[in-house]
């Protein structure tokens, strides 16, 4: 049995999609997809894709800007935790991206 941890900020943008998981097993790696920055309106994290242990690809329902990056090192018994790296507003007539970074952390029992 997982437990499920809903931590909301309540910051005004964004909306929230749906929740994926793995049909059975559990996440052991991810790929986050980012769009480099450029002169314009920048997005930064977009989207993000996981694989599951019973070999399932589970993909976030995010935008298409950007590229994937590298797939994480495998987690050999599961995610337990996630890290975010936000970037901080950055005032006015500035271009304020969010969420820029994610860092997972494996189950180590």
């Amino acid at each position: 049995m997982y437990n499920r941890l809903d931590i909301c900020f309540l910051h005004r943008f964004g909306s929230w999609g749906p929740a994926f998981s793995c049909n059975s097993g559990y996440l052991e790696n991810f790929s986050l997809r980012v769009e480099r920055r450029h002169l314009g309106d920048d997005t930064a994290a977009n989207n993000i894709q996981f694989s599951c242990s019973n070999g399932s690809h589970l993909e976030g329902n995010g935008l298409t800007r950007g590229d994937y990056g590298p797939w994480s090192p495998k987690c050999a018994k599961g995610i337990r935790g996630i890290q975010t790296k936000v970037q901080e507003k950055q005032g006015f007539w500035r271009d304020d991206v969010a969420l820029t970074d994610v860092k997972f952390l494996c189950c180590d029992k």
